[in-house]
């Protein structure tokens, strides 16, 4: 498992993982990314933000860095940063396949992506990865796995994937909607030649959905590591859309709303990684300071009753506007 790098690690910010969804492409659902990125969303100047953003993680301690074949040239920018940096050998690089990047380096795209867990477009999109990323590559990821996916199923793909599992590459999937727990459970229940198929899970979770937490419990007392994305709500949970009861917290605690949300996380006993999807050096070492949030059980309990019902939480997420 490439996650026993960071078992070694001594930083404390060693299990917060830096994700690549809303700096390697332009167009992207984060609340306040207009005034993150500004108006030059160049590939260019993406790729510039991007690698700023890998220094200054890597300075912070992060050791684990997460891209996907659709977070637009994610994986290019994160392989261009390692091409330079041929020391940099103790981190974990996590990547996913099953969306196809559509939208043509545009914001206002009809569709941004399309997603397909057949055979052929993992085989395309694996050959696409390696072509980058190489043997640099540790974790490759299933895209967003739905309890109907046909990647829960086909036997086919499944072999697949054991072969990579036989070369060397770890297999994971990620998950997203109102019914996580049951694709986590459902993807628990897979295996090739009587041995689980995949090695880690990555799931929403965050003040706001709690759902999955049990069904991530279970995955990791399987052995699996949980990765845990969108922690931050895509932007609900920092200022200034913060809740007030986040914020009256975030302002006992003298940190930002961000670090207080993923400090909540990373409190769980089963959160092996959770992802700050920073778009800006401040907002990083600001996500950055959850390492070392200390919260009572009051406080806890107020945030605690935030959550909303899954439905309703994924209901609004579909609805947040492509910025």
């Amino acid at each position: 498992m490439p996650f026993a790098r960071l078992a070694t690690a001594t930083t404390p910010t060693c299990h917060i993982g830096l994700g690549l969804a809303a700096v390697g492409r332009p167009g992207y659902i984060n609340l306040g990314r207009d005034h993150d990125l500004g108006d030059d969303r160049s590939v260019e100047a993406l790729r510039a933000r991007t690698h700023e953003l890998l220094d200054a993680a890597y300075a912070q301690g992060v050791r684990y860095f997460d891209v996907a074949r659709s977070y637009g040239r994610s994986e290019e920018f994160l392989a261009d940063w390692l091409a330079v940096r041929p020391g940099v050998d103790d981190i974990v690089v996590g990547s996913k396949w099953g969306y196809t990047y559509t939208a043509d380096w545009t914001t206002d795209a009809e569709r941004h992506e399309v997603k397909d867990h057949g055979v052929a477009t993992y085989e395309r999109q694996r050959a696409e990865t390696a072509t980058l990323l190489g043997d640099r590559l540790d974790l490759y990821q299933i895209h967003s796995v739905t309890p109907d996916s046909p990647a829960l199923t086909d036997k086919e793909l499944h072999a697949k994937l054991a072969e990579a599992v036989a070369g060397g590459l770890t297999v994971g999937f990620s998950t997203s909607g109102p019914a996580q727990a049951d694709a986590i459970r459902a993807a628990l229940a897979v295996e090739v030649d009587g041995a689980p198929l995949f090695r880690t899970v990555q799931s929403t979770y965050n003040a706001l959905e709690t759902s999955a937490g049990p069904a991530l419990a279970e995955a990791h007392d399987a052995g699996l590591t949980v990765i845990v994305k969108e922690g931050m709500a895509n932007g609900r949970l920092a200022e200034p859309h913060a809740p007030d009861a986040l914020g009256s917290v975030a302002e006992e605690a003298g940190l930002g709303c961000d670090a207080v949300a993923l400090a909540v996380i990373l409190r769980q006993p089963w959160a092996g990684v959770v992802l700050s999807g920073a778009a800006t050096v401040t907002q990083l070492a600001s996500n950055l300071h959850a390492a070392v949030v200390d919260l009572d059980e009051d406080q806890l309990e107020r945030i605690a009753a935030l959550a909303e019902e899954p439905g309703a939480y994924w209901e609004r997420r579909g609805r947040l506007p492509w910025h």
